[in-house]
């Protein structure tokens, strides 16, 4: 007796499943790929998209300027550490999780990425963001930011070709702080001690390490050579000269 021969609809339906299954490996298989030579495409794309939204927020931020309130309290205050450090400070109280709040740049690995406010994992899937545990840029001690290596656009994935001397400039609404590497460490997933205030004011980089693991933490950190202010520190009003840089002081 022959064997059954399948109907033309039913070789239809095969040929159909059989086309899905080899798309959706080959689309498993190049994400694979892409995310080992590169960065997983998927969330990078979700996360660049973010990323633009959050350029037009700190711009906005940025025009904004001082409060009310925050500028009558500018004018009784004296010297340029004094106004930055409370500026700083009014930015984190008045900025919520996930809030864009400054800009970080890393000629090294060209790194140029929105930085926001938290380290959740919903804050760091918009970009690089801050500890709560550290104080934002222009207090004195420590500003730590974590970031992704592998996924939600890998803002830092190269942060371990970082090397002593290597520049890392935060522009922040009230200031640019640019500091300079000084030695990485690789670290257990706990050790807080990173966060920890230093005794000269201090940037601290951290990410899961190797790449595609949480197994340890590569941390690098990198003290503040230079500040320039924004003109809005001293009262200005839009001006396109450059105040003169500060010198950092021991915190």
């Amino acid at each position: 007796m022959p064997a059954p021969t399948a109907s033309p609809r039913r070789r239809r339906a095969l040929r159909a499943a059989s086309t899905v299954l080899i798309v959706a490996g080959a689309l498993v298989l190049a994400d694979a790929v892409l995310t080992l030579l590169w960065q997983e495409p998927v969330t990078a794309l979700q996360t660049r998209l973010r990323q633009d939204g959050l350029r037009d927020d700190l711009r906005r931020l940025q025009r904004a300027g001082p409060t009310r309130l925050e500028a009558r309290a500018l004018a009784g205050l004296a010297g340029d550490r004094r106004r930055i450090a409370f500026l700083a400070r009014s930015l984190r109280r008045r900025t919520a999780e996930g809030d864009a709040v400054g800009r970080i740049r890393i000629p090294r690995i060209g790194a140029d990425f929105v930085v926001v406010k938290g380290s959740s994992a919903a804050a760091l899937r918009k970009g690089p963001g801050t500890y709560d545990q550290t104080a934002l840029p222009g207090v004195p001690g420590t500003t730590a930011i974590a970031g992704h290596r592998t996924t939600y656009l890998a803002p830092f994935r190269h942060i371990d070709r970082l090397r002593a001397g290597d520049a890392i400039t935060i522009e922040m609404p009230y200031a640019t702080f640019t500091y300079n590497v000084e030695r990485t460490r690789i670290v257990d997933p706990d050790a807080l001690w990173i966060l920890g205030r230093a005794r000269t004011d201090t940037l601290v980089l951290s990410a899961c390490h190797p790449l595609f693991s949480a197994a340890k933490r590569i941390v690098v950190f990198a003290r503040l050579a230079r500040v320039i202010p924004q003109p809005i520190v001293r009262g200005g009003q839009g001006s396109d000269r450059l105040p003169a840089p500060l010198t950092p002081t021991p915190a």
